[in-house]
């Protein structure tokens, strides 16, 4: 992944040392409750608060409820003028009552996807790890071997159940690859959940026991009947909506008439090649591009040459 490529991911920045072997401290949370200088960052259905300045807003100890579950995320490497290197920094995963008594304006708790571009890289690290831990531990209330209620340990990441099975979040990989043709034009694909006019990158889960090359090839067929060829990485950003890794790719259509390009009609209901000076004239009025959070406006914009001034 290039300098330049990696400056486009906005969820892939980060100022933070996960700090693993703090994990197995004995009675973390109340070694972290105990510090006064330990940050925590409010967590309420993946949304988050921030201050005036747009940087992250954490609370202290006091405003944690005793019964949410409190995530180690790690400490930070540089100096900041909230808190110097080596702070602690947990998310605390609230229900709506104490949200409530956080903070009672509704309004104020936002989505990651929305403010994403705007957070320093120590904020985004925090704010995507505790997004993505936060989603895991919602659905992983009870155990999938013995349907047991499991409890958190490890500095809330692992949850085990009753009878000891261990249970470890998980990241599901996809891959995202921008394909050109032989005139460079870019294929992009309106998805049947999306506004009619929106559209953006093939996307798709990689199988058990597919290379992610082979993912590209497979994906991009069954959903555009396109043939590609030499998949080449270009970065990878997570994106915990829920649990994701996107890994970028460009890959080159196979020599053929591109005329033949076919939605598969359930997933995807369009699919179409576009020239910069389409994408130049039409995007943001009668085009909807992905937003700047997503590595699928990277890769656009590493074809088309620079930013886009779009949202």
């Amino acid at each position: 992944m290039t300098v330049e490529f990696a400056a486009r991911l906005p969820l892939s920045r980060n100022e933070l040392d996960r700090d693993a072997e703090f994990r197995t401290t004995d009675d973390l949370e109340r070694s972290l409750r105990d510090d006064s200088e330990t940050r925590f960052l409010p967590v309420h259905g993946g949304a988050m608060l921030r201050l005036p300045s747009g940087s992250l807003r954490f609370v202290g100890a006091a405003e944690v409820p005793d019964d949410a579950p409190v995530i180690y995320l790690g400490r930070s490497v540089r100096d900041a003028d909230d808190a110097p290197s080596g702070t602690r920094f947990a998310a605390a995963l609230v229900d709506d009552d104490a949200s409530r008594r956080i903070e009672p304006d509704a309004d104020a708790w936002e989505s990651l996807r929305m403010f994403g571009t705007e957070l320093s890289p120590r904020d985004q690290g925090l704010a995507v790890e505790a997004v993505a831990m936060a989603n895991w531990h919602a659905v992983h209330g009870f155990s999938p071997r013995t349907g047991s209620a499991t409890e958190v340990v490890t500095g809330g990441w692992v949850r085990r159940d009753p009878e000891g099975h261990e249970h470890f979040p998980r990241t599901d990989a996809a891959i995202i690859v921008g394909v050109t043709d032989g005139d460079d034009r870019i294929l992009l694909g309106s998805n049947a959940a999306w506004d009619q006019d929106r559209y953006s990158l093939l996307a798709g889960f990689v199988e058990p026991g597919e290379s992610l090359e082979d993912a590209v090839r497979r994906e991009v067929w069954e959903e555009s009947g396109v043939r590609v060829e030499e998949p080449e990485y270009l970065g990878s950003q997570p994106w915990p909506f829920p649990a994701s890794l996107m890994v970028g790719f460009r890959a080159k259509a196979v020599d053929g008439d591109p005329s033949t390009a076919r939605p598969d009609g359930v997933e995807i209901l369009d699919v179409r090649w576009f020239s910069r000076d389409e994408i130049r004239e039409r995007a943001g009025d009668t085009l909807l591009l992905p937003g700047r959070t997503s590595i699928a406006r990277a890769i656009i914009e590493e074809w088309y040459g620079g930013p886009l001034d779009l949202p």
